[in-house]
């Protein structure tokens, strides 16, 4: 996987046509740049979903004590935890996913995930959230960097609605406490302006809201207006920025989407009355709303809940895996009662999982050599498992897949055609996710 794409753009075949086409281009008077601006985003495909959220459960979760338990294995591996059947006769999670485990005949489950990417978390995160590995240890998010996939969608298949196209919340999750922003969740070689809208708030607190996208009274809906003409007039990096804020101040659409106060407290405490349970409605409310990609990174930084070193039972038992059976299946349940979940992909996973021998503090370390992950919704197959690990869950057994297989799958669930050429903010060219392919067992 190392390499970047600019190489493989270098190394892909001259052809006599390709010339004479290049040649006709500049006759014509588009140029090298106009060439490849026209080119940019042609190859797309019919969506099988309209909208993503993604769920990501940052820091490593781990899969041995949620879906690829170990019941027969020694006690240094198998865990404190019991299994328990699913809905898909055969399939058994840990003990403390109940309620997910009802709907694992309505879910792809893949249990073997691995990636040769260093065991950093910024390095690993990167490759999970792009199909891209940096090449190097750890480090923060770069302008370099490959897209996010919800500025991918926010650029090809914009919002129909003036609403942000790409939300992530609650965090920028750092790479470790005082770190730097990981990197695979911003704009990157597209530019600033298709960085995510960040909800830095806590949607479970009783006074959360946006008063950021309510205007002044002073300001109607024309000085709005006539203030966008009088910014636009201006060429500048942000001002990819101030349309969105110029809609975003002008839609009730987007207003009312961060008006959790407006949902019953009964869906409310089915979420979970925690930040990532409420974060969890808030993007159901944003996907409705017509928002195509909504990110929930489950960590104010990369150490603080998933990296589960120390008290890896402990911590999962009472916090993390009762949080995430809440918001999940009531996502689920959401959007199928809405009829949003057909057009909806909903991606559940993290950047590795944890290793198969228990360390000394009763934690799990970082393993990127075996893990799972949960997809449901927009074009996934249900009731299906893809994919085994060994007896210890420590490497895969069979159809092993890595991160650029995942992201081309979502990409081509959402109708973009993943190893596309894209054209970055200085007119150079790349391609989009070409180390994988889209993995047709998993599709509905």
């Amino acid at each position: 996987m190392r390499g970047s794409s600019v190489w493989d753009f270098a190394k892909r075949p001259v052809t006599r046509r390709g010339v004479l086409q290049m040649g006709s281009a500049s006759a014509l008077g588009f140029g090298l740049s106009g060439l490849l601006r026209a080119r940019d985003g042609l190859d797309t495909l019919t969506p099988k979903a309209d909208a993503c959220i993604l769920i990501f459960l940052d820091g490593g979760p781990s899969h041995l004590d949620m879906w690829d338990p170990k019941p027969n294995s020694p006690a240094e591996v198998r865990g404190e935890f019991k299994t328990i059947p699913t809905s898909l006769p055969g399939t058994y999670f840990g003990e403390k996913l109940p309620r997910m485990a009802t709907w694992m005949n309505q879910m792809t489950l893949v249990r073997s995930m691995n990636h040769g990417v260093n065991n950093s978390h910024a390095a690993a995160v990167y490759c999970g959230l792009t199909g891209h590995d940096r090449g190097e240890f750890g480090g923060g998010a770069k302008p370099t960097d490959h897209p996010a996939i919800g500025s991918v969608m926010a650029r090809y298949r914009p919002p129909g609605k003036p609403v942000m196209g790409f939300v992530s919340m609650p965090y920028i999750t750092a790479e470790g406490a005082g770190g730097p922003p990981q990197p695979g969740f911003f704009g990157g070689l597209m530019g600033r302006a298709l960085d995510p809208l960040f909800v830095l708030k806590d949607p479970n607190h009783p006074q959360f809201s946006m008063s950021e996208l309510v205007p002044p009274p002073e300001l109607d809906a024309n000085r709005l207006a006539q203030r966008k003409i009088l910014a636009n007039s201006v060429p500048s990096d942000i001002s990819g920025f101030r349309n969105r804020a110029f809609d975003l101040l002008t839609s009730p659409a987007a207003q009312r989407a961060f008006r959790l106060d407006q949902e019953p407290e009964a869906v409310r405490e089915a979420y979970g009355r925690n930040i990532y349970g409420q974060s969890t409605l808030l993007a159901r409310r944003l996907i409705e709303a017509g928002t195509r990609v909504a990110c929930i990174s489950w960590a104010p930084d990369a150490n603080a809940t998933w990296d589960t070193h120390g008290n890896n039972f402990t911590t999962l038992r009472n916090t993390l895996l009762p949080q995430l059976d809440a918001a999940v299946p009531t996502l689920l349940e959401d959007l199928k009662q809405r009829g949003m979940l057909d057009r909806t992909l909903v991606a559940i996973f993290g950047e590795f999982g944890r290793s198969p021998k228990i360390n000394p503090g009763a934690g799990r370390d970082h393993w990127n050599y075996c893990y799972s992950l949960a997809l449901a919704g927009g074009g996934i197959r249900g009731g299906y498992v893809h994919g085994s690990s060994d007896k210890l869950g420590s490497r895969p057994s069979s159809n092993p897949l890595g991160p650029a297989d995942i992201i081309s799958t979502i990409y081509h669930c959402l109708g973009i055609q993943h190893d596309m050429e894209i054209i970055d903010r200085l007119d150079r060219p790349f391609f989009l996710c070409p180390w994988g392919s889209p993995v047709k067992e998993l599709l509905a």
